[in-house]
């Protein structure tokens, strides 16, 4: 009740604060950065292993193993999640806020080549992905045509989209 009644014994101040709230919320929204893509900075690398026909047991023994072990040295790093499927092994490294993420994935390739030597006969190197936000597609391009084929397809639209 106190504050009602100080409010009607001096409404042109409650006018004044009104306004300049009012004034900052709209200096705020024209201030704010607007961007499509924000930088997010997310301390993440994937690595995914391909092998095909080894079972998540096999992945997990005979190369998930390998990586993990070594992934242990690299600078920064908070923590290692591996995750074993048929014919793949995917593994997270997350690295401390602040972590110079260039030089974090330099250390994951050469780790990775390390690694590699451990591993059996035939083994593909795998796919490295710093994660980002700009890593993420935005939408798909579909294309479709009842009188032409696939190559024909492919052969059209490669030659636009270059």
């Amino acid at each position: 009740m106190g504050l009602i009644h100080a409010a009607l014994r001096r409404p042109i101040t409650v006018l004044v604060v009104v306004a300049a709230v009012a004034l900052c919320s709209i200096l705020a929204l024209l201030r704010m950065r607007v961007d499509i893509f924000p930088n997010l900075n997310l301390p993440v690398i994937y690595v995914a292993q391909p092998y095909g026909g080894m079972s998540p047991a096999q992945m997990e023994g005979y190369l998930v193993y390998y990586y993990e072990y070594h992934f242990l040295y690299i600078n920064g790093i908070e923590s290692v999640e591996s995750k074993s499927i048929q014919g793949n092994g995917l593994l997270k490294l997350t690295f401390h806020p602040g972590t110079d993420m260039s030089q974090a994935l330099a250390q994951t390739i050469s780790y990775v080549n390390r690694a590699h030597a451990f591993m059996p006969y035939g083994t593909v190197p795998p796919f490295v992905i710093r994660f980002d936000a700009g890593t993420v597609p935005v939408g798909y391009l579909v294309f479709s045509s009842p009188a032409r084929t696939l190559g024909e397809i492919q052969d059209e639209t490669s030659g636009r989209l270059s």
